[in-house]
């Protein structure tokens, strides 16, 4: 992956991202909230050594200090320091516990020592570091006294005593924020990248591409009102979706300029693509740019082409494919121009049987002789051989890509399918694609009401009262 796909994983997944991020926040907030404060009071001891003052001396003494101070301070943490401080205080602890909440520190060529006791009091931690301080300062006298008598030569002096603080040391609510934020960042990115890695659907072309290098024809954008208004008349001549569908049948002119595939047929892998509306709304698109269109619904299964166009279905393909009717009797002719319709007839069956037949193939060719353009709403290709078996009657194949629905091996086992039976595959349509994000597949165009002049939708239930196209 390059870095534009990363940038496209962030946009796509940036609500778990956000979500994960404010949840450690959230977390750190807590922690804060319900960790019992601790208070940490910090005291200083100066090492000398005491002699007469010469340089020389002072020079070796100090030389000594820096060398024994490190020793000093790990007897800070043994019981011969603690004990004596916990005896002083009436403190019910062990030297052990006591050690765990005592730090001693020097810094590096120094005679400082530093010792910092942590409480949930403040006073008693105070206390406490003063405490151990003054026992440190015995210990080490007794422990540096010559044996043969006298002072010890090396001196403790506190340089600053133990004061209670005014605020907890712990917890630092502005740390567990800032790590809550950070690591609930990084536990979202990389969720992000796990639903990437692990999603198999299409959602773009940068998917689709993962699949077939086969010519993309177009892009559907999504409409969230196109279940109620599925036709291109029901929406503005300058809506997305309309551009989306002109922009569909220009390119098929490009797939298809040796002019071949005067019948196209189209499928998807799985039901619920899209592949009828698209049907439906190329056929009209073409009829809308001047040619003469028969748009077929060959779905014997599921016909849904009736049902968007308000046209009558029992009588159809599958009556003039059993020969009760000649084709010129059941064209319906639908809207303003040169569209008809044969719908799917009577549900038969034996679909697969009769859309193999050499009846479809001899009405196919008839309708070709006519029509400019036939088009053909297929059932899909993975539930059932139908669209297979017709793509052996037909000049081209489209087929219908639902985004965010199909899956990358689903939609390659549909391809193979047709690649088995020598179909000639013109391209994909990618349908549902969002109107915006990362996987936005737009034009430029902007939407234009009615009420700005523009042509206003059409009653799917008007029928033309145009002369009716003859297949001889």
């Amino acid at each position: 992956m390059d870095l534009r796909d990363y940038f496209r994983i962030l946009r796509r997944n940036w609500i778990w991202i956000t979500t994960f991020s404010l949840l450690g926040v959230l977390f750190g907030g807590v922690a804060s909230v319900l960790v019992q404060p601790t208070y940490t009071s910090d005291t200083q001891l100066f090492v000398a050594i005491q002699n007469s003052g010469s340089v020389q001396e002072l020079q070796q003494g100090n030389t000594f200090s820096q060398a024994r101070v490190q020793s000093y301070v790990r007897t800070v943490s043994t019981p011969l320091v603690l004990q004596p401080a916990i005896d002083r205080l009436g403190l019910e602890t062990a030297p052990a516990e006591l050690a765990t909440r005592v730090k001693a520190s020097t810094d590096l060529d120094t005679v400082i020592i530093n010792i910092a006791v942590s409480d949930s009091s403040a006073v008693r931690a105070a206390a406490t570091a003063e405490a151990v301080a003054s026992s440190l300062i015995e210990a080490i006298e007794n422990l540096e006294r010559p044996k043969t008598g006298g002072a010890s030569p090396v001196k403790l002096s506190i340089v600053k005593p133990a004061e209670a603080p005014l605020s907890p040391s712990a917890p630092n609510t502005k740390l567990n924020l800032t790590l809550g934020l950070i690591l609930g960042l990084l536990l979202g990115c990389v969720v992000a990248v796990l639903r990437t890695l692990l999603d198999y659907r299409i959602r773009s072309e940068s998917d689709l591409r993962k699949v077939t290098e086969a010519p993309l024809l177009g892009g559907i954008t999504f409409d969230q009102d196109a279940a109620k208004q599925p036709l291109l008349t029901q929406v503005a001549a300058h809506s997305p979706r309309a551009e989306s569908f002109r922009q569909l049948r220009t390119n098929l002119q490009f797939a298809n300029i040796s002019g071949n595939a005067k019948t196209m047929l189209v499928t998807s892998s799985l039901p619920g693509e899209g592949k009828s509306t698209t049907a439906t709304n190329l056929a009209i698109s073409l009829a809308q740019a001047g040619q003469t269109v028969c748009l077929i619904d060959a779905d014997l299964r599921r016909p849904m082409v009736d049902d968007y166009l308000g046209l009558e279905r029992n009588a159809g393909l599958t009556t003039a494919l059993v020969g009760a009717a000649d084709v010129n009797d059941l064209l319906q002719p639908w809207g303003d121009n040169n569209l008809f319709v044969l719908t799917s007839g009577r549900i038969p069956p034996n679909p697969s049987e009769l859309l193999g037949s050499e009846e479809m193939k001899s009405l196919v060719e008839r309708l070709e002789d006519v029509f400019d353009t036939v088009v053909i709403d297929a059932p899909p290709l993975l539930p059932v051989t139908d669209a297979a078996v017709l793509s052996q009657h037909v000049g081209g194949v489209a087929v219908v890509v639902g985004t965010q629905k199909v899956k990358l091996q689903e939609l390659e086992k549909a391809l193979q399918a047709l690649e088995m039976v020598n179909a000639r595959l013109l391209g994909v349509v990618m349908n549902r694609i969002p109107a915006k994000g990362p996987d936005s597949y737009g034009y430029g165009y902007g939407y234009y009401s009615s009420s700005d002049g523009m042509e206003s939708p059409v009653n799917i239930k008007r029928k033309s009262t145009a002369g009716k196209g003859s297949a001889r």
